[in-house]
């Protein structure tokens, strides 16, 4: 009854919002909203088309599904880092330390969906056209892949420079070439470089900075290995129970999110596989020739640390910026693992290495793709021109 009653109110209202109404203008807005809840009734009326049951929306929302573990253990692992760095986690309760994290997190998503839906909504109306729905996931990328003390007004500036410059400058959603979400922490990697590293940007302390336990570092496990530090525990960071940005700590919470875009056919495993493939080959070719502490970190381990499976998973697997060839999903893939952990080991000034790496290889994407088709294309004129002679 709820559900047909919110249909019945689009249903009384359209024709206000369709040509010739008084809030025409806001059409656009208002197919966004509607088209968020109810699959559009909308029939193709020429030509030859694919139809199917899921739309860019139901995609987006799947991908925001699969987001939620990281998300929820993110919030958690805040609230747990906090109480760790202030000696109180053994008298703090699970709900308590939830709730701290949950209340640091959501400031951070509300500021990323208010900027950016505002942003698209401007352009829908200024363009008029559909609103587009791929921010729907960057909104929720973008505050897991920044560390919890940027400040509100940062995380805003970023998202604007994401979704104008990085976005709606190349034609909006399916047109862009690098991942939006990335592009936004680049920014402020560059932009602001003290708010994106070092020790004190990975634990929010607020009005407890004074009671910080001695002895206790912020350091993430990279930053520590950095300076030759293999002072970690993997399963610690296998579970997340690490400083670091707010979804990437969890590599089981990831896990869990791969699985299910995995089953529903939205994630490409190819991508997954082939960058953890690339990455381990690196990380063992590193290990042989090992000259620093860097260099001796065990290679499965590169899997578990810093931002590598958040973004093999969730970053990487961008169906806009990344290959669409089968064979170019494998190469691609592979190069962003091998690029990853050249950068994270070998470049002493950036410990963590996945964002370059995806926004490189995003950037040659269209290369692999290009190269990929015209060696079938190869392929196949030898393989007629062999039929025609015999």
């Amino acid at each position: 009854m709820f559900g047909q009653g919110i249909k019945n109110f689009f249903d009384k209202h359209r024709p206000k919002f369709e040509k010739g109404g008084k809030l025409h203008p806001f059409q656009s807005v208002f197919e966004g909203f509607e088209t968020f809840l109810y699959v559009s009734d909308a029939t193709t009326k020429k030509g030859s088309h694919i139809r199917d049951y899921i739309d860019l929306k139901r995609t987006m929302i799947f991908v925001v599904i699969a987001l939620v573990p990281t998300l929820l253990f993110g919030m958690y692992n805040i609230g747990f880092q906090h109480f760790k760095a202030i000696g109180e986690i053994a008298d703090t309760s699970f709900f308590e330390v939830f709730i701290y994290g949950f209340l640091r997190v959501l400031p951070s998503l509300v500021v990323s969906y208010l900027v950016g839906l505002g942003i698209e909504f401007t352009f829908a109306q200024i363009k008029g056209h559909e609103i587009n729905e791929g921010y729907l996931v960057s909104g929720i990328l973008i505050p897991l892949v920044l560390p919890i003390n940027t400040p509100l007004w940062m995380t805003a500036i970023a998202v604007a420079f994401s979704v104008i410059i990085a976005k709606e400058a190349f034609g909006g959603t399916g047109m862009n070439i690098w991942n939006p979400a990335l592009i936004a922490r680049a920014f402020l990697f560059f932009a602001y470089p003290s708010h994106m590293s070092g020790e004190s940007v990975w634990i929010r302390l607020g009005d407890n900075a004074d009671k910080v336990v001695d002895g206790f570092s912020g350091a993430t496990p990279l930053g520590l290995a950095l300076n030759g530090v293999l002072d970690y525990n993997i399963w610690d960071a296998f579970w997340g129970f690490i400083p670091g940005s707010v979804g990437e700590t969890s590599t089981f919470a990831i896990l869990l999110g791969a699985a299910f875009l995995i089953i529903t056919g939205i994630g490409s495993w190819k991508i997954m596989l082939s960058t953890t493939l690339g990455a381990l080959f690196v990380g063992i070719l590193l290990n042989t020739f090992a000259v620093n502490a860097f260099m001796e970190i065990p290679f499965w381990h590169h899997l578990f640390l810093g931002g590598f499976a958040f973004g093999a998973v969730f970053m990487a697997t961008d169906p806009v910026s990344a290959s669409q060839t089968e064979t170019g999903k494998w190469i691609y893939g592979f190069l962003i693992g091998v690029m990853a952990i050249i950068i994270r080991v070998l470049n002493p000034a950036y410990p963590e290495g996945m964002m370059l790496a995806i926004l490189l290889m995003n950037t040659f994407a269209p290369l692999i793709d290009h190269y990929v088709v015209q060696g079938n294309i190869r392929k196949r004129i030898k393989r007629a021109t062999v039929k025609v002679q015999s």
